[in-house]
């Protein structure tokens, strides 16, 4: 998420109440992942495994609960007990939760020639482009971008909370949410399925590419980026982070890990589970996903076992 203009570091430490060390002078534009994180963003860590991670990003601005770590050069750390919950109070301030009282929200911008259903719930700061169908009881939340000609059958949340918890076992509840400050942008020629729910991204974008088309009962996780002119049948689901580039296509109940990619025209056959990044134009089946040719010898062998059991039995 980026800032509605850059902030001082020095008013960032008076409002998490955090000792300010290094660059005090700098001014942060966004607050963001790690897997996400540019220059002059700001990002949180509590743990010691993903100190050097944090330290070592483009990060400008980090929340950090150990004084003691060397401070790269330019950078400016933010001192507190508690990062995650200096990370919840800011965005609590820029994208505070707030109750809408209209199924249409007023700062909604909605193109020429767009069609809204009824029963449609459209957040605030939303834009829709031109020529859209937005069928009855689709829900689309506050700041997503839907471009034009794009098709989206009923029942599909658009930009519902990431699925995304911190977990600390020595809280009375192990894990507490990070409110999601991201969106969702759907570009052209898209057409999204009934039932289907496309999680905002934590900080950052959740990305629908031009062209694509979803089948009914899909799900796409936070911060996922997804090509142009993929294809996506029914009940796929793509775990958080994950990259489908240009012209994948992913057959019924395809399950896809978080932070991988897939990469162009790769082609993964249904009930497969995607667990490592795998290369394009290839056809894939199983769990883990493999070459389909290397999984149909698998199979020939398979069928074999008894055959061999009883000759080793026999001999």
């Amino acid at each position: 998420m980026q800032f509605p203009s850059p902030v001082a570091a020095s008013w960032i430490a008076e409002l998490i109440d955090a000792e300010l060390l290094g660059n005090s002078n700098a001014f942060a534009k966004g607050i963001n992942e790690i897997h996400k994180v540019e220059d002059g963003d700001l990002v949180f860590v509590d743990h010691p495994k993903y100190y050097d991670a944090c330290l070592q990003s483009k990060a400008s601005f980090i929340i950090i609960n150990n004084k003691e770590v060397i401070i790269p050069e330019g950078k400016t750390l933010l001192f507190t007990a508690e990062p995650f919950e200096a990370y919840l109070k800011i965005v609590n301030h820029f994208r505070p939760f707030v109750a809408n009282t209209k199924p249409i929200s007023d700062s909604a911008i909605i193109g020429k020639g767009t069609v809204i259903m009824p029963n449609v719930f459209i957040g605030d700061h939303v834009t829709i482009g031109e020529n859209c169908i937005i069928h009855p009881n689709v829900t689309i939340q506050h700041h997503c971008i839907i471009g034009n000609n794009v098709i989206i059958q009923s029942g599909t949340v658009i930009g519902g909370d990431a699925f995304y918890y911190n977990s600390k076992k020595n809280r009375e509840v192990w894990y507490k949410r990070m409110n999601s400050c991201g969106n969702v942008v759907i570009e052209d020629n898209v057409e999204i399925g009934a039932n289907c729910t496309i999680d905002r991204g934590v900080t950052a974008s959740t990305k629908i590419g031009k062209g694509t088309m979803m089948d009914n009962l899909i799900h796409i996780g936070h911060e996922v980026e997804i090509g142009k002119n993929c294809l996506l049948a029914s009940q796929v689901g793509i775990a958080g982070a994950t990259t489908l580039e240009d012209g994948v296509t992913l057959w019924g109940q395809v399950g896809v890990n978080k932070t991988i990619t897939i990469k162009s025209g790769a082609v993964v056959m249904g009930q497969a589970g995607v667990t490592n990044t795998i290369e394009g134009n290839k056809v894939y089946m199983g769990t883990p996903a493999i070459d389909v040719r290397e999984k149909r010898r698998e199979f020939v062998w398979v069928k074999r076992i008894p055959e061999l059991w009883k000759k080793v039995m026999e001999s």
